[in-house]
């Protein structure tokens, strides 16, 4: 065995998994970004749900409405905001309990000045940080409970809401401009009203949306301002049309996408159950590539090109770029991600390159370009075929992690940022630039390889799951092997990487469009 082989077998691989291992139970006490998604969405129904046809008798707007909102918005938002309350209350419980477990053990003596520098994080180091997620965690409690509060209130629960509000106010830990909106949410809802000093300043900083328009109104109410009153109705109202708008373009696009991939996955199954290896499924489902190389290319190319360039080599250079740190502006934080991106993908296929390049010309069908196909409609299709299966999967997922488990910062970062050049840039990177180097590394590359130790399907279900624990997050695991499914049935039976591309695209725009949608109402 040459010094190549036993530096890639015996070092470089171990430590891209312990590595790789280390970073997915990294994210198992994150957030799952699917609850703070499911809480835009609850916010924008509630906007949603004081909207009034300027025809109040009129049965069939009544009627959409109710299609769009469900029935008992208010009570369905409750029991939302109560999830997420008690997952971020268990989140707040560990991390109390791992910070008290850091202070109990002793602090390791300081090195000498001519020791060389330890490159762990250092046990003040490791406090700060849970000092630091404490801090976020309960600032993020005194909202929910803020928000909690006037929920009850509307349901004509006032004692629950001023129970709810005059606990937060006991709370020593939190912001004192949480604890005084708290007292103003406690006053104007008490019985007889209490009005606090700044009242209109505080609803106005600590709340948004719906929660801040109907906090107004009560306020407006007891003051008998009637002028400022019909200002705030009018402006609920523009608010509340738009979100009605909203929530129907993010229901029913996916809707009408989801039952049209729903028909084409029976009429498939049913195909392929008449007329056997003759059906659309069944095309080039058994015809392996032909694989000059083995399991030693294979992890070159991912262990030295995808994990160390990802990881370690492109992560380092970006760090000793003079970039002021932590970058604030968003244009800059979309640039920064598209820049690493393209910078680790042009080394991952700089290393495929070389790796392969012994073995030009290549055999037939590898890494087939054509443009003169059916690619478009196997692309389509298998992104309507496969938003029904990965919908399942999410719901089975989110029982499962309740919650927990990460998820992609790219999606958080799209969600809260409303600017357009920085939206442009996230769209690039994620609709553009990450199908075509995903697609040519897990399609193009790993899943044919694989064909030479294992089945089709066996090298379909193999790069899948690779490439779901690729994107590095716990809870996004079962959702993106599902997706990875269809992309590598779609690709072996088309033999065209236009088509996984394309599908991989639909859905990375699909879910930024949502996430425009979502973000630009809350």
């Amino acid at each position: 065995m040459t010094i190549k082989r036993l530096i890639l077998f015996f070092v470089l691989t171990p430590i891209a998994i312990l590595l790789s291992v280390s970073s997915l139970f990294g994210t198992l006490q994150e957030p799952q970004f699917q609850s703070r998604l499911e809480l835009y969405q609850t916010n924008i129904a509630l906007q949603a749900q004081a909207w009034q046809a300027e025809d109040s008798n009129d049965e069939n707007l009544s009627a959409i409405k109710a299609a769009i909102l469900g029935e008992k918005p208010l009570e369905n938002a409750t029991r939302q905001y109560q999830q997420v309350r008690q997952s971020v209350q268990t989140n707040l419980d560990k991390a109390q309990k791992q910070l008290a477990q850091s202070q109990a053990l002793p602090l390791p003596p300081k090195p000498l000045p001519d020791a060389p520098p330890d490159t762990k994080v250092s046990p003040q180091e490791k406090q700060g940080k849970l000092q630091k997620s404490l801090q976020q965690l309960q600032k993020l409690q005194a909202d929910l409970d803020l928000r909690l509060g006037i929920l009850q209130a509307k349901q004509e629960k006032t004692d629950t809401a001023i129970k709810i509000w005059h606990e937060l106010q006991q709370s020593a830990e939190i912001d004192p401009e949480f604890r005084e909106t708290a007292a103003v949410l406690s006053g104007i809802w008490s019985n007889p009203p209490r009005l606090l000093p700044d009242a209109q300043q505080l609803i106005n900083k600590n709340l948004d949306g719906w929660f801040r328009y109907t906090s107004l109104i009560q306020l407006y109410q007891i003051q008998q301002r009637q002028a400022a009153f019909l200002e705030v109705q009018a402006e609920q109202q523009e608010a509340a049309t738009q979100a009605v708008v909203k929530l129907a373009l993010i229901g029913t696009i996916p809707t009408v996408t989801a039952l049209t991939g729903l028909i084409l996955l029976l009429f498939l199954i049913g195909q392929r159950l008449i007329k056997g290896k003759a059906a659309l499924l069944a095309q080039n489902a058994d015809l392996p590539w032909s694989t000059p190389w083995g399991g030693e290319t294979i992890l070159q190319v991912f262990v030295v090109g995808f994990f160390f360039m990802g990881q370690l080599f492109v992560p380092v250079l970006v760090m000793l770029l003079p970039i002021p740190r932590p970058i604030v502006n968003v244009r800059f934080q979309a640039l920064s991600v598209l820049v690493s991106y393209i910078m680790v993908a042009s080394g991952a296929l700089l290393v495929l390159y070389l790796s392969l390049k012994r073995y030009f010309p290549l055999p037939e069908n590898w890494f087939r370009f054509r443009l003169q196909d059916r690619w478009i409609l196997w692309g389509f299709g298998g992104y309507c075929a496969a938003l029904p299966i990965v919908v399942v999967v999410s719901l089975i997922n989110q029982q499962l992690w309740q919650g927990q488990g990460g998820s992609n910062p790219l999606l958080q970062l799209a969600l809260q940022s409303q600017d357009t050049v920085a939206l442009g840039l996230f769209f690039f990177t994620a609709a553009i630039a990450a199908p075509i180097f995903e697609e040519l590394l897990f399609r193009g590359f790993l899943l044919p390889s694989l064909t030479r130790y294992v089945p089709v399907w066996g090298a379909i279900i193999l790069s899948s799951l690779l490439f779901a624990i690729a994107h590095l997050s716990l809870s996004e695991i079962l959702p993106l092997t599902a997706l990875g499914i269809v992309l590598g049935v779609v690709y072996t039976r088309s033999r065209n990487l236009l088509a996984p591309m394309l599908l991989h695209s639909l859905w990375n725009s699909g879910t930024l469009l949502s996430l425009f949608v979502l973000g630009s109402g809350n």
